[in-house]
């Protein structure tokens, strides 16, 4: 068992690096200035809040009124260094992207960029790298058609973690129209976020509000590992909502309107240090949130203790047209329910499967306590075919063609000897469960997994020694043949290499996210098996060890011997099958719990 453990490790080993490497995300993810997804609120994606103080930088611009067509010039300059900015130009009586008036020239385009916002080529500027910068020079031309004003919007990034967010600029008037105080407008509805006085409680799930609990029946207020969701109606515009959850990084929650990740309205309770940040965004597919802000939601309360991470919000059922991409709350959604860690501001995948609830649940709706799953039905499939397969009927099956040969090679069944009929039936039915279980990831995922490591890799490999098996028994020289022994020790070597690669296949499938089996308990039963399997193999491999060297010694008649050590090894056989059958019953029971 050295070399397994051994290429357990090795295996380890390579699934962390590919992790590792899979889902780093450095801090300057958009320093190419690709930041059209900011159009809106013109926040950068850094999952820190901007500053409040006053910002060092400032725009001017040459003129304050124009014409039609009319070019003015914009500078972008401050007391210190900038890495980015995204510069707009907005109409003030309209609110969010579609706001943008007017289009840009660059004077500097390798420090400078064109974006299009709202469907507008040209109507903003970013930076194309995050070289350090001191001033910026771009033209700005007014459109066709008159605007009443026209004021200049700036986002500007010093460093990762010190950014001002729409910096007001000068505002210019449409020649001829009668200019009105300079007012700057809110770029989103905000709210104070408070410290909350103390834990959620489960108390009232069911009868005052809706709630969605992981494990079922926990309590917050008492377990910091309780994944905890409520939704309560604020009279007919608005719902609050709660959600609690292990502190290490973050804790979200999605409405979607199905049980597939992507297009989904997503809240975030980002842990920032000593603090909580609340946000909304959007999952578009299986990607990093996007369109991050705190617009729409009010009541904004959060608490850091005892282990746990926890945030209140409001929010109206129904949102203004700048909200658009917000669902509205009077419809029937799945919620999905997941945590992760964070580093510098940067969110990384969720640990676990999301806790998806099994039916979708109208948010307005009345009071209930919805259930969940973390584990999609096709991946429990998935590991309950894997696991039956090799775990019993493969085991079984070779069990029986290693140390059986000779107790039951007089008796016949169907024109063929008994052993053979029985092996060779648990091991097609092993091929048939393996071919199954292979299939079920792929139509759940809907192609490649590319976040499960080597773990597929070796799912490829235990199906391809699966499947030469029978290829080469089907095309085995006759017993007598010289080159029998050939075909002996090839399937054998192969059925051993399948058997031990599908174990350690297990080993990894058990702790990945789709499908996370409680741990330590789920790896300690596993190793259970093995050790049970280990165990009688040396035994029976001892028995057939004095067999052969009996036989070699003893010249007399032995059947009377031999047909009680028959009876023994059936009796063994027995046990071996029913104890193969607990540890799978086990497996199979935290399967069904997920």
């Amino acid at each position: 068992m050295t070399g397994v453990g051994e290429t357990r490790i090795g295996f380890r080993s390579l699934l962390f690096i590919a992790v590792l490497v899979h889902y780093w995300v450095p801090a300057d993810c958009y320093a190419n200035g690709k930041v059209t997804k900011s159009c809106s609120s013109m926040e950068p994606h850094h999952r820190v809040l901007g500053q409040t103080t006053p910002s060092p930088y400032h725009l001017t611009v040459n003129a304050m009124t124009y014409r039609p067509g009319d070019q003015i010039q914009v500078i972008l300059s401050g007391s210190s260094y900038f890495e980015g900015f995204l510069l707009q130009a907005r109409n003030t009586a309209v609110q969010g992207s579609a706001s943008v008036v007017g289009t840009f020239t660059l004077t500097d385009p390798k420090r400078t960029q064109l974006l299009t916002c709202n469907k507008v080529k040209r109507s903003a500027v970013s930076h194309t790298s995050a070289d350090q910068k001191k001033e910026v020079i771009v033209i700005w031309t007014a459109p066709s058609y008159p605007v009443d004003q026209v004021q200049f919007f700036v986002t500007v990034v010093q460093s990762f973690k010190a950014f001002w967010v729409k910096v007001p600029g000068p505002i210019i008037h449409g020649n001829g129209f009668t200019p009105k105080p300079v007012t700057t407008p809110p770029s989103f509805h905000t709210t104070i976020p408070s410290i909350l006085p103390g834990p959620f409680t489960s108390k009232g799930c069911g009868e005052s509000k809706s709630c969605l609990l992981d494990p079922p029946g926990c309590n917050p207020e008492e377990d910091s590992f309780c994944f905890f969701l409520s939704m309560t109606a604020e009279g007919a515009k608005s719902v609050m909502f709660e959600l609690s959850g292990p502190a290490e990084g973050y804790i979200a929650f999605a409405l979607s309107r199905d049980t597939w990740m992507g297009n989904d309205d997503a809240y975030m309770c980002v842990k920032e240090g000593d603090r909580v940040s609340v946000s909304a965004a959007t999952l578009c597919g299986r990607t990093e949130p996007e369109d991050e802000s705190k617009s729409g939601l009010s009541s904004v309360s959060w608490r850091l203790a005892d282990g746990a991470i926890q945030c209140r919000f409001s929010r109206l059922v129904r949102l203004a047209n700048q909200e658009s991409a917000r669902f509205n709350l009077d419809r029937d959604y799945y919620l999905f329910l997941a945590n992760g860690g964070t580093q510098d501001g940067q969110l990384f995948q969720h640990s676990r499967q999301p806790l998806i609830s099994t039916q979708s649940k109208l948010i307005t709706g009345p009071p209930e306590v919805l259930r969940g799953s973390r584990a999609p039905i096709l991946m429990k499939m998935h590991g309950a075919l894997m696991m039956l397969a090799w775990m019993l009927t493969g085991s079984v099956g070779t069990f029986i063609a290693n140390f059986f040969k000779l107790d039951w090679q007089n008796r016949s069944l169907l024109g063929q000897k008994v052993w053979f009929q029985v092996h060779r039936g648990l091991m097609m039915l092993t091929v048939a469960l393996t071919i199954t279980s292979f299939c079920l990831p792929f139509f759940y995922r809907r192609g490649w997994s590319k976040g499960a490591g080597v773990h597929p890799y070796l799912g490829h490999t235990v199906l391809a020694l699966s499947l030469i098996q029978p290829i080469m028994a089907a095309v085995r020289p006759p017993p007598d043949s010289d080159r029998r022994f050939i075909f002996n020790w090839a399937h054998f070597g192969f059925g051993t290499a399948a058997e031990v690669l599908a174990v350690i296949t297990m080993f990894m499938g058990m702790r990945q996210s789709s499908l996370l089996l409680p741990q330590p308990w789920a790896t300690h039963v596993l190793i259970g098996y093995v050790a049970w399997m280990v165990s009688f193999r040396a035994l029976f491999m001892v028995q057939k060890h004095r067999y052969w060297k009996n036989s070699a010694w003893n010249s007399f008649d032995q059947s009377e011997s031999s047909h009680g050590s028959s009876r023994v090894k059936s009796l063994l056989l027995t046990v071996f099958a029913l104890g193969n059958s607990g540890f799978l019953v086990a497996l199979l029971s935290s399967v069904a719990k997920l």
